[in-house]
C-alpha cells in the first residue's frame, strides 16, 4: 500500500483502508470517482473488423445496500428487480435526498477524456455496503488499455485509489472495490475481480438478486 499525504493507493488484491468519519469534515458527502484512458483508436477498416475504431468507454456501477436490508444496483444499465420493499425502486441514477442516498451524476464522459464518471454518497449512516464496478457495454474487452482507477474521496481524508492495472482478461465486467459503512468508519477493500455479468458478479459477493436483461 502506498501512502502520501493527498492520497492512499492501495495496490494488492484483499488490502484495506479505512477512513476513520469522526475527524472534522468528515461527514461530507463521498465521492466515487472512476477515470481511464481511452486507449490508442486504430483507424480504416481492418481496424473496424478487429474492434479498434472506437475510443474505450467504461461505465460505472454500483451494487448497494441499505441498513434497512434493502439492495438494488445503480448504473447506465439496470438490470436489477431488487429485492427490498418501497424503497427499492427501479431508478437508473439513484437519488441524493433520500433513500438509496446515492447518486450516479450521469454517462457523461463522452468522446473527449475528462474526469469520467462520479457516483455521490449522501453521509447519513443508511448504506451499509457498496461494491463498487465498471463494465464495458459494448465491443472488446481491453481492460489494459484502460489503466482504470476508482478514487474514493472524503472531505478532511487523503484520497483513497484502487488501481485495475494492466489486466487481460475477456470478461466484460470488473468489481472494482468493496465499501464497508459503519457509524464512526467506512472501509475499502480492492477487488479487481472479473465477471461475465452482474448476475456473474451477484453469485460471488452473495447478493441474493433477481436479473433479467436490460438496456440502455
Amino acid at each position: 500500500m502506498a501512502i502520501n499525504l493527498q492520497k492512499v493507493t492501495i495496490e494488492k488484491q484483499g488490502d484495506t483502508h479505512s477512513i476513520d468519519l469522526t475527524k472534522k469534515d468528515s461527514n461530507k458527502e463521498i465521492i466515487i470517482n472512476l477515470n481511464w484512458s481511452q486507449g490508442e483508436t486504430k483507424k480504416g477498416f481492418f481496424a473496424s473488423l478487429l474492434g479498434g475504431n472506437s475510443a474505450i468507454d467504461l461505465d460505472l456501477g454500483c451494487f448497494y445496500e441499505l441498513a434497512d436490508g434493502s439492495k438494488n444496483v445503480i448504473d447506465g444499465v439496470q438490470f436489477s428487480k431488487g429485492n427490498g420493499g418501497p424503497r427499492d425502486r427501479k431508478t437508473r441514477q439513484g437519488r441524493y435526498t433520500d433513500a438509496p442516498w446515492i447518486w450516479h451524476t450521469g454517462d457523461d464522459r463522452g468522446a473527449a477524456a475528462g474526469s469520467g464518471e462520479n457516483i455521490i454518497v449522501n453521509p447519513n449512516n443508511s448504506i451499509k455496503r457498496m461494491v463498487i464496478y465498471c463494465f464495458i457495454y459494448e465491443g472488446v474487452a481491453k481492460w489494459a488499455e484502460t489503466n482504470g482507477v476508482v478514487t474514493i474521496k472524503v472531505s478532511g481524508n487523503p484520497d483513497i485509489e484502487v488501481e485495475m492495472g494492466k489486466q487481460n482478461d475477456t470478461k466484460k465486467f470488473c468489481a472494482i472495490a468493496e465499501i464497508l459503512f459503519s457509524p464512526t468508519s467506512l472501509q475499502v477493500k480492492k477487488l479487481v475481480t472479473f465477471h461475465n455479468s452482474h448476475s456473474d458478479c451477484d453469485r460471488m459477493y452473495n447478493w441474493g438478486m433477481q436479473w433479467a436483461a436490460g438496456s440502455k
